[in-house]
């Protein structure tokens, strides 16, 4: 057993994002989400729930603080709900809703903990939609003008913002796969969405300075390793358009490089988007990335049969949660490896890692999660030796604080270092919160 220890100042929190937790989806005068019209349309949802109650975190902020609070997190990463702030997108704004975030910051202040606010996560305001969303130009400037209304009322208190969380999430899922709202399958539309989302990103950022004087400003994307599951100039290729697609889509141009080359998609489509100044306004100067971590993927040519292709040598270990996604934490190294040699970011933080299982309260009124506590323990592991190798990676958000709406999955898949009970709202603190608890007290945390 290795002992891994934390800087002092290393910010542990853990993340949640408005839709999954928030309920209330109609009250006051907040607006329609995308989310909310997906999920009330019939076959969207795995399980058939949707997120208007989730975890009513909307009236029970205070009992989520105090246990943040009992937690001992130095930090916790929201997100704001742009419909509740803005119910028609541009134009009116809610009291209501702004009132709703003055208190969660106030709150979390009063109890020692860093707000770390994300403007986007994904609840994009039906009215929007309704003319054509993210695939629309007209949605940047929109978002520019929630910013600005956000960060004049916020930006005295909170000082770490986030602009978009996964915009690959959005734009792919949402418009290409259709699996997340709006639920539309059309690349042509996800390719515009990509480029729209990555300027209002790069837009908003001295929006954020302006109104919050001496912020953190900084973007979240998911990132995966890519492994070929041979040598083979097939998979190798098949491996490198995913990387592509998926991570260097969104990394190159936010580093001043503009779009990758080899992707999976027809680049002209995506490039036809792009107008003068653009991606200088993409690259503006951000003072950290947030990377959200989960798996791993081996990648495996379209060709496949032998002797077009090898044989192959790489496969997933087996090992995996309840949204079927290998365990890997070596990849969280891998990740930020290449980062280091291929990125100049100035700072980083583990926005999200964290995993689903099929967690149940015992007779004891108790829930053991032993499977989470082992995989927080082999990433942090990671963490720490990320931090060792001197790459400038400053905190680690575990997703998620609250088990909550998960997306498609519905509420079938919890990953929570809290149980909620989505009948009766009640929240029951798992073996992993008491765990990470006993992390952040001491700093440290004993390695494999």
């Amino acid at each position: 057993m290795t002992e891994h220890r934390f800087p002092e100042d290393f910010v542990f929190g853990t993340a949640t994002s408005s839709y999954q937790i928030e309920g209330a989806w109609n009250e006051d005068d907040k607006g329609e989400s995308i989310w909310d019209r997906f999920v009330h349309t019939p076959g969207t949802i795995e399980d058939g729930t949707t997120g208007d109650v989730a975890c009513d975190h909307l009236h029970r902020w205070r009992e989520d603080l105090d246990l943040m609070s009992d937690l001992g997190l130095d930090a916790y990463r929201f997100s704001i709900s742009w419909p509740r702030v803005l119910p028609r997108g541009v134009g009116a704004v809610s009291e209501a809703g702004l009132s709703f975030y003055d208190r969660l910051v106030d709150g979390l202040l009063e109890r020692g903990i860093r707000p770390f606010a994300t403007l986007y996560h994904w609840d994009l305001p039906q009215a929007l939609q309704d003319r054509k969303g993210w695939p629309a130009r007209d949605t940047v400037d929109a978002f520019c003008e929630y910013a600005e209304v956000v960060c004049r009322r916020l930006g005295d208190r909170v000082k770490d913002w986030i602009t978009l969380n996964e915009p690959f999430v959005s734009a792919a899922v949402g418009y290409s796969e259709g699996r997340h709202a709006p639920g539309h399958r059309n690349e042509e539309e996800a390719l515009a969405a990509t480029h729209h989302l990555l300027l209002a990103h790069g837009r908003s950022v001295p929006i954020v300075r302006e109104n919050s004087p001496n912020a953190n400003v900084g973007i979240t994307h998911v990132l995966y390793p890519f492994h070929a599951a041979s040598e083979s100039d097939h998979d190798v290729l098949a491996a490198q358009r995913f990387d592509g697609a998926i991570n260097r889509t969104f990394l190159d141009p936010i580093s001043g490089r503009g779009y990758p080359s080899v992707v999976p998609y027809d680049r002209s489509v995506l490039e036809s988007s792009v107008r003068s100044g653009d991606l200088e306004r993409i690259a503006v100067p951000i003072d950290f990335l947030g990377v959200n971590y989960y798996t791993r993927h081996v990648v495996r040519s379209d060709v496949v049969a032998e002797p077009e292709n090898a044989p192959r040598t790489v496969r997933p270990s087996g090992e995996t949660t309840d949204m079927g996604w290998e365990v890997y934490p070596e990849g969280l190294f891998e990740v930020f490896d290449m980062l280091r040699r291929e990125y100049a970011f100035p700072a980083y933080h583990v926005t999200e890692n964290g995993a689903a299982y099929p967690d149940a309260v015992d007779r004891e009124g108790t829930v053991h999660d032993p499977d989470r506590v082992s995989y927080l323990r082999r990433h942090l592991a990671q963490v720490a030796r990320i931090v060792d190798e001197g790459i400038p990676l400053r905190g680690y958000f575990v997703w998620s604080l609250l088990d909550n709406f998960e997306w498609s999955f519905g509420l079938k898949k919890r990953f929570g270092l809290i149980y909620v009970d989505f009948e009766s709202g009640e929240r029951v603190p798992k073996e992993s919160y008491h765990w990470y608890k006993r992390v952040i007290a001491g700093r440290t945390i004993d390695g494999i």
